[in-house]
């Protein structure tokens, strides 16, 4: 069977409607199957339930708690649940702790986000070390011809021959072994007393200093830093005690004793060069061209420049002191070592991310550290304020809204009112796809707000299609034929409805970004919404009336097609030239005549 040449143009538009509402319910099939997603859309605190979180704050000393720091941290920990992907949560304070009602049960990575303080700092490393506290020295070892290469810190050589080393130790021809997890193994590894002038006698007795050097450090990578102090906290540190690892304190301006957050090595640290506050973005996603999941960095003009400065300065360094390490909540998390200097203002994390982890810490990093750091006081189950009945209260609404305008479009447009109802049907169908998706990709929840934006939508959409109808039947009136009024009245309704669903979206945004709690999740289906109608006037409604009107039975006007003529009250048309119908000159005739 032949197609009409009229209808290619329609027909192309149709069938690309039909390959993205397949390729959706095609993608919806797929992640219910095999990945973790849902056929129906997820339902909001009020329709389902969920879980309710108390958070303790954590005390330190004598710290104070005030009600500015409360409300920052409500804010943070507010955009932190929403950027994890959970919509409709519920962030309100309770005396000094902080209540959080989640919808659904989260994952232990969501619970944990909301806990930790996530203050970031990029500090150069002085020292690595294994992980356990040492014991005390107990052997006597003998030197090698050649010092043994230990964690980077190198002895200093005096003028009388004397090996000036930071452990504190002295050789006299036999060097004393500090325990492999002890930090005098640390530098002594490195710095095994070994003559340095050929006119030394072999009776000198090389000594070696303590680790404090008189000077002040001249740079955030200075030895000066390791103190007797700091070198007794890092001897004593024990990175498998969860006590000791609570109890490590991060000063910025000050050298930091830490642990790896795998609790393999223990760190002293220069002081801090980037901040957290430092970042002005981070995302997350795969390194290029590799399956390694990284947090990139984005700094401000103070963190590309200590991050230039650092990198500059630690890539001439011996090991371990040319690592930046990156400390996250008093534990370093990563400590690569850089190639060279890295001034243009963005960085990488990596270290055994996964894409949840990863995504985790960039919106961490991204809405800000909290002023405090919280424990899970209680952790319970809350049921539904709605629940279902409400749901299918309001369901029962939306059909008995959407039976209401298809009755009405049949009455009024008779066969062309069935244009309406397949139009609501193709609408509703993407709207169910579109909700579903925006549930597994970004933990979209559908509230009993939501649900009444998707009914005031029905009566939205609907006026779409009257506008178009009526454009055309107005052309049908003026003694167009049909196929020239649908073109002619689509080209002058077009512009009528983009600006009213432009009115509608922008009414919806403006919500959106001002509103709070289930009012967003109103806004949101209303947005949402007004994009399907564009959709669905665009590529379904305009080209399905396209091909109708070449039919028979629409094109000739049936009395039941609800474009005929005569009903509509059409004129009597004459030809004007160059294409145009008028009723001017049939006008002019008759008041000639009476005349």
């Amino acid at each position: 069977m032949a197609i009409n040449p009229r209808n290619r143009g329609p027909l192309r538009t149709l069938a690309a409607l039909i390959v993205m509402v397949i390729g959706m319910y095609g993608l919806l099939a797929a992640v219910s199957t095999w990945g973790t997603a849902q056929s129906t859309p997820k339902l909001g605190l009020d329709l389902e339930g969920g879980t309710q979180l108390i958070l303790q704050p954590k005390i330190v000393g004598n710290q104070k708690i005030n009600e500015g720091q409360l409300l920052k941290a409500v804010d943070i920990i507010r955009a932190r649940v929403d950027g994890s992907g959970v919509a409709e949560a519920e962030v309100t304070t309770q005396g000094d702790n902080i209540v959080v009602s989640l919808p659904g049960t989260p994952d232990a990575a969501t619970i944990a986000s909301l806990q930790k303080s996530s203050q970031l700092r990029i500090r150069p490393v002085l020292v690595l070390g294994s992980a356990a506290p040492a014991p005390v020295p107990t052997g006597t070892g003998t030197p090698t011809s050649k010092p043994t290469a230990g964690v980077g810190i190198k002895p200093t050589v005096g003028a009388t021959g004397t090996s000036t080393a930071t452990s504190g130790a002295t050789a006299t021809g036999t060097a004393t072994t500090a325990p492999k997890s002890g930090f005098p193994q640390a530098l002594a590894a490195a710095t095994t007393p070994t003559p340095t002038s050929t006119t030394a006698k072999p009776s000198a007795t090389p000594t070696a200093t303590s680790a404090a050097p008189a000077a002040k450090p001249k740079d955030a990578s200075d030895l000066a830093w390791v103190t007797p102090d700091v070198e007794k906290a890092f001897t004593a540190l024990d990175c498998n005690n969860p006590k000791d690892v609570e109890a490590i304190v991060d000063d910025p301006a000050k050298p930091m004793v830490t642990c790896s957050a795998d609790g393999t090595g223990k760190y002293i640290l220069g002081p801090t060069e980037v901040a957290g506050s430092d970042i002005r973005n981070a995302t997350s996603g795969l390194q290029p061209n590799t399956s390694i999941w990284e947090v990139r960095l984005d700094f401000n003009a103070a963190g590309t420049k200590g991050f230039c400065t650092q990198t500059s300065r630690i890539v001439s360094l011996e090991s371990p002191r040319n690592r930046s390490a990156v400390v996250l909540d008093n534990q370093v998390i990563t400590d690569p070592v850089p190639s060279t200097a890295l001034c243009a203002g963005n960085a990488s994390i990596t270290g055994g991310f996964t894409a949840a982890s990863s995504k985790v810490l960039a919106d961490q990093l991204k809405f800000g550290a909290l002023p405090l750091s919280f424990t899970v006081l209680t952790q319970d189950d809350i049921s539904p304020t709605l629940g279902g009945d409400q749901l299918s209260r309001g369901l029962l609404a939306g059909a008995i809204g959407l039976l209401l305008v298809v009755a009405y479009s049949l009455f009024q447009y008779r066969a062309l009112g069935l244009v309406t109802v397949s139009s609501l049907l193709i609408a509703s169908a993407l709207t169910y796809a579109a909700v579903t998706l925006l549930g597994w990709s970004y933990g979209f929840r559908l509230t009993m707000a939501g649900v009444t934006g998707l009914i005031v939508a029905i009566g939205i959409t609907a006026d779409s299609f009257i506008i178009y109808f009526e454009r055309v039947r107005d052309e049908v009136r003026d003694g167009r034929q049909l196929r020239a009024a649908v073109e002619t009245g689509w080209v002058r309704a077009r512009r009528t409805i983009l600006i009213s669903d432009a009115v509608n979206f922008l009414a919806a945004a403006v919500l959106y970004a001002l509103a709070a709690s289930n009012v967003r999740g109103f806004a949101f289906t209303l947005m949402l919404t007004t994009i399907i109608d564009i959709v669905v006037v665009m590529l379904f409604t305009h080209p399905l009336l396209s091909i109708l009107a070449n039919t028979k039975f629409f094109g000739d006007g049936h009395r039941w097609s609800g474009l005929d003529p005569k009903r509509l009250g059409a004129r009597n048309v004459s030809y004007a030239g160059r294409g145009r119908v008028t009723i001017a000159a049939q006008r002019a005739t008759a008041q000639r005549s009476q005349s």
